[in-house]
């Protein structure tokens, strides 16, 4: 039911909801400035740097066409979860240990690339069958290991779940140790192999002629994705995970046409939706970090998509808009028999004129 314009006007200025937007946005700065407390900085650290990383190894994997690849990869990580937690309890280990967690997430993650690498070698099915045929498997195992370890060891795994859905805001200095660790080395392992990259990107064929081993790059490119994603697991969650992959290579990929600038387009926009979304998180501590962040970084898509010098839909419809009044006045010309007219210009590829 609609309330009445004199309610919402009310409602609008009521002195104690001013209070509750004033202290909002103290917050708010306070978390921006990184003067929030510890807690909330080790937060905001570790998922910017996640987000930097995540951001310019996804150009690659949006590229080289790897992106429900990764969809696959982070829905196969649970039942390795489950696997690692239940193999530790049983030894009498601590289950619930990142680095353990994250070993059996990358096992069956790895695991299930090289089962939709057999499909389609061994089998006549397309990729986005195969796909969907191991991400379906490995996550249905997963949902029954993640229920039978519920069911049996309810007291213990209590942060398993987090891992579905993401919990940023239990990270631990170690955890951030961790993050930091393998985002260094698939920046430094990106930065050292760019041209490679690029090349087996753009034209594998033409890398083939010169001699280079386009599997084991294309390898690289897939040992980086599963690293950025077994980090963005515990921050995001492997159901959104892809989306930091994914969306801020997709945000650049509307600024420029040249691969540097969308490489630092790309990891600039994952660092400023994890740590917008960060923020935000912290401001408003019901709702859950990684889905927020995900939100934060949705919303830089949109605003590159319609604000974008060249790509963007509000510069594509201006540009229609001036052939049709162009066309228009061509076609005016003609009806008046202006002795300049030749014809309608070819559209060409359609960009506007400089």
């Amino acid at each position: 039911m609609m309330l009445p314009p004199a309610t919402i006007v009310s409602e609008l200025f009521d002195p104690r909801n001013s209070a509750v937007v004033l202290t909002s946005l103290e917050t708010a700065i306070r978390v921006l400035t990184f003067r929030s407390g510890y807690n909330t900085n080790l937060v905001i650290a570790g998922t910017a740097l996640l987000g930097f990383a995540a951001g310019i190894i996804g150009v690659f994997a949006m590229l080289r066409k790897r992106s429900l690849v990764a969809d696959a990869l982070s829905h196969a990580t649970l039942p390795g979860i489950c696997m690692a937690f239940l193999l530790a309890s049983f030894i009498g280990q601590a289950g619930r240990s990142l680095p353990v967690l994250l070993i059996g997430a990358g096992f069956t993650g790895v695991l299930g690339v090289l089962c939709i690498q057999m499909i389609l070698r061994h089998g006549r099915l397309r990729e986005d069958v195969a796909i969907t045929v191991v991400l379906g498997a490995f996550f249905g195992a997963g949902v029954v290991g993640l229920s039978f370890i519920q069911a049996n060891s309810a007291a213990e795994s209590a942060g398993i779940t987090r891992f579905i859905y993401g919990q940023a805001a239990s990270m631990q200095p170690s955890d951030v140790v961790i993050m930091a660790w393998i985002c260094g080395i698939a920046l430094l392992a990106c930065t050292l192999l760019f041209k490679e990259f690029t090349i087996v990107c753009f034209n594998d064929s033409y890398a083939r002629t010169l001699g280079w081993p386009v599997e084991r790059l294309d390898l690289g490119i897939m040992a980086l994705i599963v690293l950025v994603t077994l980090v963005g697991l515990q921050t995001a969650g492997l159901i959104l995970v892809v989306a930091l992959l994914i969306l801020p290579a997709a945000s650049a990929r509307f600024w420029t046409d040249r691969i540097r600038s969308m490489v630092l387009l790309s990891g600039f926009f994952g660092a400023m939706g994890c740590w917008l979304g960060s923020t935000l998180s912290a401001v408003f501590p019901r709702y859950p970090t990684g889905a927020v962040i995900v939100l934060t970084s949705g919303m830089l898509f949109a605003l590159s998509m319609l604000f974008a010098p060249r790509r963007g839909l509000i510069h594509l419809l201006r540009h229609r808009r001036r052939l049709q009044l162009h066309d228009l006045e061509a076609v005016a010309m003609h009806a008046h028999g202006a002795p300049g007219f030749h014809g309608l210009p070819h559209r060409g590829s359609g960009r506007a004129d400089s």
